[in-house]
């Protein structure tokens, strides 16, 4: 949004508001900041439409993008519920994809250990992987990986174009040869991020090295396991600015994950604003960063390449190789296509 803002588009922003409040930050980059209230009522469950999707219907939201002419931009698949409404014929209809999303809640499903969340996981899977055809509406899908983008492209042809997931760093940060620490970051609230902590925590025992584990969120079973370990500390994100000073003192970044969805921006905050990135297969296949990391599969593995970049100063050499390949990542550039499609 700020990137489509700096070239001079025109955003009238639709979104829904549950529990996070209204951002005054959204005035600077939009003419108009409509919100909606996300309806969490238990009949949508029921729905045969997902219910990510479904909790986000309004009409007031339809009503509204008929009297402002102009493209849309659904950002998301689950922002498209307009879309079952209204065909808005008049328009050029754009959709960005964050995931292949029915894959994305099967590996959720997989991954997540208590019963009802579950149940609702494979569900949402189970009726996410039909909706998706509303995918037909759309003039242009913006795919976010290149293995979304073969995808979507094998299924709605030439309305498929990558391009690159956005992110909130303009340049490749300059950082000292050595950092202080491992970090492993995310919302441990999802089922995948609590497995890659349990994965993490076996290494760790072993290996004598610093660990930090971040999240906004703390759970009090994850803390215990933590304290048990005097080489592993827990940090919570309660800005922006604490996870940036985390990233530039990290010497090593390990992030794994065990479902193949999009591309985590975890992984390129943090090879733009940190060290080194040890990842698996998982995290990096397909992405086109592959030559940027060490891929790792086992704790073996994982535990041999944190003794051995420990050793290794995090040289100029290294981020001039980073500015050449994150250059598809240029925010400016991707916008710029972005408005070449609407025009």
């Amino acid at each position: 949004m700020k990137a489509l803002h700096a070239l001079g588009v025109i955003i009238h922003l639709h979104c829904f508001e549950y529990g996070r409040g209204q951002s005054k930050e959204l005035d600077k980059y939009c003419e108009n900041v409509f919100y909606y209230e996300r309806s969490s009522s238990l009949k949508n469950i029921f729905s045969r439409i997902p219910f990510r999707i479904k909790s986000r219907s309004s009409s007031t939201l339809i009503s509204n993008l008929k009297k402002i002419k102009g493209p849309i931009l659904f950002e998301g698949l689950h922002s498209t519920y307009s879309l079952i409404e209204d065909n808005f014929n008049d328009r050029k209809i754009i959709v960005r994809t964050h995931n292949i999303e029915h894959l994305y809640h099967q590996g959720l499903y997989k991954s997540e250990k208590q019963l009802l969340k579950k149940v609702f996981f494979k569900s949402e899977a189970l009726r996410l992987a039909p909706y998706e055809s509303i995918l037909h509406k759309a003039t242009n899908i913006l795919t976010i990986s290149p293995f979304e983008n073969t995808y979507f492209k094998n299924k709605y042809g030439d309305k498929a174009t990558y391009i690159p997931a956005f992110h909130r760093n303009p340049v490749i940060t300059e950082l000292s040869e050595q950092g202080d620490y491992a970090l492993y970051h995310g919302d441990l609230r999802v089922a995948d991020n609590k497995r890659a902590f349990h994965f993490l925590i076996e290494i760790f025992e072993k290996v004598n090295y610093p660990l930090i584990i971040a999240s906004s969120f703390k759970e009090p079973s994850i803390i215990r396991k933590i304290d048990k370990l005097e080489n592993v500390q827990f940090v919570q994100i309660k800005d922006s600015k604490t996870l940036e000073e985390l990233l530039k003192n990290a010497h090593i970044n390990v992030l794994p994950t065990f479902q193949k969805t999009g591309i985590k921006l975890k992984l390129i905050n943090a090879l733009f604003s940190s060290r080194f990135c040890i990842v698996n297969n998982e995290m990096i296949k397909d992405t086109g960063l592959e030559d940027l990391c060490i891929v790792c599969e086992t704790k073996e593995e994982f535990s041999t390449s944190i003794n051995n970049l420990v050793q290794i100063q995090y040289t100029d050499k290294e981020r001039v190789k980073r500015t050449k390949s994150l250059k598809k990542f240029d925010v400016n550039i991707n916008a710029k296509k972005i408005i070449d499609l609407i025009y």
